[in-house]
């Protein structure tokens, strides 16, 4: 994705903020816009932008709980039954890929959130769809399309999510029957069900959904050949992809760790590589100019 490309990516996100803000965001360098990863508003301060170095705020108007009022009839298109589902989780997945999170005064029902009753924040990301990300990772591992498990390691901020969607879009294009638990919305970024990321022409998406519980259901009601899910981080997301495994249906996750010693020492991941889930590991390396390198390991080169 060329600098232009991902300031258009910012051009669009700005259609979910208010006339009133827009203006301080848009008088930002195109720079900084290609580089902004979300645009923050925050009530009482200037809104902001995420870069990878840290926030920058923009202008000197401070947001309005109006403003965030504003925001969530554009994401939500001004219909809370439509978003309902992902709201309990505090976010908006907005037509384009956008997702909208959302912080404040929580409305509870029966020990769960159902949704806000005063807003006090926000976070628009801006989505990341690079096409050919993972180029280099299908020539190492997937040479001829035959799948095999995959797990996608990096800190937080390292690319995972990017190099695992275009991995399924590539598997799912060369033919290879893929379904994603996409808890959260990162992987498809689905709005009313419709994916809006390309995840490939043979990907079933389950969202707003826990992951575990969607392994599951993927697993019984879609036959796939391949399950995709985003950040193993409970046990039970961990036994649903050893059910998946056992049935003979291969794996693609991504996980939170700084190195291999440090995927090791986490007894969830470590469990996992000793029960022989994955064939692979790819480690993602972030470059000092921003770039991305690739580190593939099978597992019988990580256990020699």
């Amino acid at each position: 994705m060329c600098i232009r490309e991902r300031a258009d990516a910012f051009k669009r996100a700005l259609g979910l903020v208010p006339f009133e803000v827009r203006p301080a965001l848009e008088a930002l360098g195109e720079e900084a816009r290609a580089a902004a990863e979300e645009v923050r508003l925050r009530v009482g301060r200037p809104p902001a932008i995420t870069l990878p170095d840290g926030e920058r705020t923009a202008g000197e108007r401070p947001v309005t709980a109006r403003d965030l009022e504003r925001v969530f009839e554009l994401a939500s298109r001004a219909s809370v039954h439509s978003v309902g589902e992902s709201l309990r989780h505090g976010f908006v997945t907005a037509p384009g890929g956008f997702r909208v999170g959302f912080c404040g005064t929580a409305s509870v029902s029966e020990g769960g959130m159902t949704g806000f009753r005063a807003l006090s924040s926000a976070a628009i990301r801006i989505p990341r769809e690079v096409k050919g990300a993972a180029d280099a990772v299908m020539r190492a591992l997937f040479p001829d399309f035959r799948p095999l498990s995959l797990l996608i390691v990096s800190p937080p901020g390292g690319g995972k999510t990017t190099l695992l969607r275009d991995v399924v879009r590539q598997l799912s294009d060369g033919g290879v029957r893929v379904a994603v638990a996409d808890e959260r919305g990162e992987i498809a970024a689905s709005a009313s069900g419709i994916p809006q990321m390309d995840v490939g022409a043979r990907t079933d998406v389950l969202d707003a959904c826990p992951r575990g519980q969607a392994v599951m259901t993927l697993l019984r009601c879609m036959a796939p050949q391949m399950i995709a899910m985003d950040e193993i981080t409970a046990p039970e997301d961990a036994r649903a992809l050893m059910s998946a495994a056992s049935c003979g249906v291969r794996l693609i996750a991504t996980a939170h760790a700084d190195s291999a010693e440090d995927l090791r020492a986490r007894p969830l991941y470590r469990a996992l590589l000793d029960a022989g889930a994955f064939d692979a590991v790819v480690y993602i390396i972030r470059n000092p100019d921003g770039g991305r390198a690739f580190r593939c390991v099978r597992r019988e080169e990580e256990s020699a």
